[in-house]
């Protein structure tokens, strides 16, 4: 519980109802705020600091002490309150489902020092603290088959891990992993990664990685073109449980 959060609510005369509404939230959503570890997403923390007439810091003295860089912080925050996530990825094991091991090679291609390292690697491990939870949301991760076979870190070991707890996540009862194979003829997923997210008001947003940063967006033009871009593409992949053969089956590649 976060007792900052439940005393100024309570001093205020605030209901997580009229938090929401003055913020244009879901109640559900005010009231995880008050829980320990809840930091509400960047664009709402000042209003609802505001209403409680408090410091952002003096609610949510995390705030500063996160580990992931400050352009994807926004999508962290959605992402923690999501209730769904549907994602493609080309290139990488997503984010929400990788090992420490495979995290560190990834992010070390871009990083120069060891420490900015070791920052990175623990706020996506944090992350993953999602798919355990109470009530975790509903991740369906579709990949290509050409991240299952190319290899990250010295020899197979690393990728055999990685696939092997790629399996173990995909048995997950909130997670759904397919797998598009590589004999599919170009298809739209070759446009690049991105995530859709819905929140538990309905509201949804989109995450597009680049080069230097990422675009988060509630455009609804722009949303709307990323679900039908990912119809298309969940046409393309493997079900659930061939998928899972198939990931299985690099499993045994990489031994």
């Amino acid at each position: 519980m976060n007792l900052a959060v439940k005393e100024a609510m309570a001093q205020t005369g605030e209901t997580a109802e009229s938090l929401a509404a003055q913020v244009g939230v879901d109640p559900k959503t005010a009231a995880r705020w008050a829980r320990h570890g809840s930091i509400p997403q960047t664009r709402h923390r000042a209003k609802v600091a505001a209403v409680l007439g408090r410091d952002i810091l003096d609610l949510w003295p995390d705030a500063l002490k996160r580990r992931e860089p400050a352009w994807f912080r926004s999508w962290v925050d959605i992402e923690r309150e999501a209730v769904a996530l549907r994602g493609f990825e080309l290139a990488w094991v997503p984010g929400l489902l990788q090992t420490e091991a495979y995290a560190r090679a990834t992010l070390g291609l871009a990083t120069t020092t060891p420490e900015e390292v070791d920052e990175l690697v623990t706020a996506r491990m944090q992350r993953q603290a999602i798919l355990h939870r109470p009530q975790p949301p509903l991740v369906v991760a579709v990949l290509d088959e050409a991240v299952l076979r190319r290899r990250a870190g010295r020899d197979g070991k690393l990728m055999r891990e990685q696939c092997e707890h790629l399996a173990a996540c995909a048995e997950l009862p909130c997670v759904q992993v397919h797998v598009v194979p590589l004999d599919t003829p170009i298809y739209l997923g070759m446009g690049g990664p991105f995530v859709l997210a819905e929140l538990p008001d309905g509201a949804r947003m989109a995450h597009q990685d680049g080069p230097a940063s990422a675009h988060v967006t509630d455009d609804a033009a722009e949303i709307a073109s990323l679900e039908r871009r990912w119809a298309r593409i969940v046409g393309e992949a493997l079900p659930r449980s061939q998928s899972l053969d198939l990931i299985r089956k690099a499993v045994a590649a990489w031994t």
